[in-house]
């Protein structure tokens, strides 16, 4: 064997995952600049009155809310405490569960799609190479994302992360992840209802 050829592959190699490491930074610094560009927007006067608006109806304004704070992958906003407000102020507690958790799916699209971006710069890990073998799986890489999902803890964005950069189907990544937050916020729903009848 020509160690030339065996040096040449392994700088092709690192050169791959340099590039791969480049693509990931610039996404996540993209999503950080959007993220910074969100937060001072949302203080300008005019999107205020917009947000103002949206008080009521507390099924847009959840779904907004929701969407804003999972997209957001710098800075996670606890938005769990603001969601029982809104449960509680509507006689469809049910309802908000439903649009929160599809605003909730939408807005990891970020950490989702950053993953992809660097996809490369996990390749070749062995992290990555365990975690490919969790997710390798259709009906397992499901379960796993609904089960990281469902908790009220931010984890989840590092799941979507890898999630995208292990190349899970987005035909899985978005069921599960919609399912499982639907579970925490009929929950949610469930504990609204159950204390304003006690």
């Amino acid at each position: 064997m020509d160690p030339t050829a065996t040096n040449s592959a392994k700088d092709q190699v690192r050169a791959k995952r340099r590039r791969s490491w480049l693509t990931l930074s610039l996404a996540l610094v993209a999503l950080i600049a959007l993220n910074v560009a969100a937060f001072w927007l949302t203080g300008l006067p005019s999107v205020q009155d917009v947000f103002r608006n949206l008080e009521g109806s507390v099924f847009a304004g959840s779904f907004v809310l929701a969407f804003v704070t999972n997209f957001t992958v710098a800075v996670p906003i606890p938005y769990n405490p603001i969601v029982l407000q809104m449960m509680q102020a509507t006689s469809a507690p049910w309802l908000v569960a439903v649009t929160t958790a599809a605003g909730a799916t939408l807005g990891e699209t970020s950490g989702f799609l950053a993953g992809r971006a660097g996809r490369g710069a996990f390749q070749g890990t062995r992290f990555a190479q365990w975690i490919a073998r969790q997710l390798d799986h259709p009906k397992r890489a499901f379960w796993v994302l609904f089960l990281v999902s469902a908790p009220p803890f931010p984890a989840f964005d590092i799941a979507g992360l890898v999630a995208g950069a292990v190349g899970v189907p987005a035909r899985i990544f978005y069921p599960a992840v919609f399912l499982g937050r639907l579970v925490r916020f009929l929950l949610f729903a469930a504990a609204v209802t159950w204390a304003l009848t006690d």
